[in-house]
């Protein structure tokens, strides 16, 4: 390396140091066994980052190290609201700060700290910043699909809203259906009747229902109709007003029942679409509905599409790697739109 080369190094070179206020113990902001600190470490490998009682400096290259204060400023905030930090917020937190370099003017600790819900000391937030747009679009607009990955919390989320709408009174029921589509096997082969056979399609929105509300009073809410869980079918003729409607594994529509979906809307109702492009179950030949209602609807006035990715998942970190995979796989050989998945 040349002087020249050594003068500009040393001139991009910079020091930070941060003091952690006395009424914040120091294992809330390095983790139990500097857990934490060693996440921080690893993701700013050119960055020294050394802890001396409650003050903690970074020295390294400037602009990393404008990171790192930034990122324990945000931390700071998140811990102020009574909201222990994890492994998993301070990575998506320096994830969101990385972000914020090419545009986005949310901050981790915004992203962190929103509440949806709680419900038995258990407080329901978004993770990313990606579901803090599609939370905050549910909230803006009438229509709203979110579209993504399996993980991504796009039905947890929506569901999380509809039950804090119903808690406020912004509507009087929560609607929640799937369409039925025979992914492995045939209905007609399953035992019992067909509310029975039905059922396992729906199970999972009764048991994102169980993690938000009392369990005792969901039996109560749904014979008084104020929940209805119920297959895509029985939507048909309605006019849904003054309702929360979530469509969940809406990839599994055809363009028929989309529309017919859609035009179930009625006053003071707010409509939420999800579901996986990836993961369609149609017979072969068949296009989804969900894919084709972006060409038609994309630009229309009070509807959204919120769009969650691999970075969103929310699941086992190796969930984001297998959907990665997989789209890399469909890229390589020409697919789009994983009808040829099962």
């Amino acid at each position: 390396m040349t002087q020249t080369q050594t003068d500009q190094a040393r001139s991009t070179q910079a020091s930070a140091r941060f003091t952690v206020p006395a009424k914040h113990p120091m294992v809330t902001v390095l983790g139990s066994g500097d857990s934490l600190l060693r996440v921080i470490e690893k993701s700013f490998t050119s960055t020294d980052i050394h802890v001396r009682g409650n003050e903690i400096t970074a020295t390294g290259e400037a602009a990393e190290v404008e990171l790192v204060q930034r990122l324990f400023d945000e931390m700071m905030l998140v811990l102020r609201t009574g909201q222990p930090l994890t492994e998993d917020a301070v990575e998506r937190s320096i994830a969101m700060l990385r972000d914020a370099e090419s545009g986005a003017e949310e901050t981790p600790a915004e992203v962190l700290t929103q509440n949806i819900l709680s419900n038995r000391g258990r407080t329901i937030r978004p993770k990313t910043l990606n579901q803090k747009r599609y939370v905050d679009a549910i909230d803006k607009h009438t229509v709203v699909f979110g579209i993504g990955p399996a993980g991504t919390g796009k039905t947890y989320l929506a569901m999380a809203k509809a039950v804090q709408a119903l808690q406020s009174k912004q509507v009087t029921r929560i609607i929640l259906t799937r369409p039925a589509v025979e992914a492995g096997e045939r209905l007609g082969f399953l035992p019992g009747t067909l509310y029975e056979k039905i059922d396992p399609y729906l199970r999972p929105l009764y048991d994102a229902l169980h993690d938000m509300l009392d369990p005792d009073s969901i039996p109560r809410l749904m014979a008084a109709g104020t929940i209805e869980v119920a297959p895509l079918a029985y939507m048909r003729g309605r006019t849904l007003n003054d309702a929360f409607i979530i469509l969940d594994e809406a990839q599994n529509t055809n363009p028929e029942q989309m529309k017919m979906f859609l035009t179930r809307l009625g006053f003071d109702s707010k409509i939420v679409i999800t579901g996986d492009v990836t993961q369609v179950d149609l017979p072969g030949g068949t296009r989804s509905g969900l894919r084709q209602v972006q060409e038609i609807l994309e630009g229309v006035e009070d509807v959204h599409f919120s769009r969650l990715t691999s970075t969103d998942v929310v699941r086992h970190k190796l969930v984001g790697r297998i959907v990665d995979a997989y789209q890399r796989y469909d890229d390589s050989h020409g697919t789009t739109d994983g009808s040829d998945r099962k």
